[in-house]
């Protein structure tokens, strides 16, 4: 990654799933954009990484300082709660992610607890679209 390119980082835990599919989503749509996963695990790491990131890193200290670093920050709305993801997130996690600077594109899920009052749940793939969707707004507001 060369200074002064955009950071992309995905976090995600458990199974990787939804960290998967939005680093599918966004290297298909712009294999340039540098796209780093982050894991709150090795598996939910590997399953990122497989997908089309760039680069990785696993664990409490990589979720730290990978926050600081991004521009945009996407994943599961349960990084922003001290133990969200069945535990995976610890405290020091979730206040990293929280007061990162980057603009955070969160997806609802009904496996942490919290009830967005946005309407009816729908699947992992609308919340997918919705997150390409806002994605792309920061994109083009950024130039690029």
């Amino acid at each position: 990654m060369k200074h002064g390119d955009l950071l992309v980082v995905v976090v995600d835990g458990q199974g990787g799933g939804m960290g998967r599919g939005l680093v599918e989503s966004i290297k298909k749509k712009w294999p340039k954009l540098h796209v780093r996963a982050v894991g709150t695990n090795s598996l939910a790491t590997s399953a990122m990484l497989r997908a089309g990131a760039d680069d990785g890193a696993t664990g409490e200290n990589a979720v730290v300082f990978n926050a600081r670093q991004a521009d945009l920050l996407l994943g599961p709305i349960g990084i922003l709660t001290p133990n969200g993801l069945l535990g995976e997130v610890s405290p020091a996690m979730a206040g990293a992610v929280g007061a990162s600077e980057a603009v955070k594109i969160l997806l609802p899920s009904q496996r942490c607890s919290i009830r967005l009052a946005a309407g009816d749940p729908q699947p992992l793939q609308f919340y997918l679209d919705q997150a390409l969707r806002l994605l792309e707004e920061e994109l083009v507001a950024r130039g690029v």
